[in-house]
């Protein structure tokens, strides 16, 4: 049985308002790239909107526009790698807000994970799925997402633990061994 169409725009558009800035987040910190995010996360409601009853009869729809603004960012985000280390080389746009820190170092170091670990950790620690959910939504096994989370935490901690290089130039050069003159004659 199907919905009237008011009760089924109602029901998407309570779903699309509680889900929709919680999507956006999970895609940016498995891309690393907030226009990105957006883009797959939309494409993921337009498609889910043209499914709505079927989805709907099936149970929750979150994990199925969640797996497919996945599948459609990682993709995009695959093709646009060169594009978007050439938007690095000149800067962030004008318009960006500044990011804290800490979500600047974050994301950083989510962007050296593969995208197979790094899709389990986004998924594990910012949306808190069990792995045997996760295993489900991404087509392998629980024993393999436990390996890529073990393996993505790892590698985060180790990329986290990093020491900065000094802001201050001054304190840099201090820091480092004075250079042993060598004389040109004998």
């Amino acid at each position: 049985m199907t919905a009237q169409p008011a009760e089924r725009t109602a029901d998407f558009d309570d779903f699309y308002a509680a889900t929709a800035k919680k999507m956006v987040a999970v895609v940016f910190a498995v891309t690393g790239d907030l226009g990105e995010a957006e883009d797959a996360v939309q494409e993921a409601y337009a498609r889910a909107w043209t499914r709505w009853d079927a989805l709907t009869a099936e149970g929750d729809p979150t994990p199925w526009v969640r797996t497919v603004a996945l599948r459609l960012a990682v993709s995009t985000w695959r093709k646009a790698r060169n594009r978007m280390r050439a938007h690095f080389r000149h800067g962030p746009p004008a318009d960006a807000p500044a990011l804290a820190p800490d979500r600047v170092a974050l994301v950083d170091a989510l962007r050296t994970l593969g995208d197979d670990q790094r899709t389990a950790v986004v998924m594990h620690h910012l949306l808190d799925l069990p792995v045997d959910e996760i295993a489900r939504e991404t087509g392998v096994s629980s024993a393999a997402v436990r390996t890529r989370l073990s393996r993505g935490r790892k590698a985060l901690g180790a990329k986290l633990r990093e020491e900065p290089e000094p802001a201050d130039p001054d304190r840099a050069r201090h820091d480092r061994r004075p250079i042993r003159e060598v004389p040109l004659h004998g």
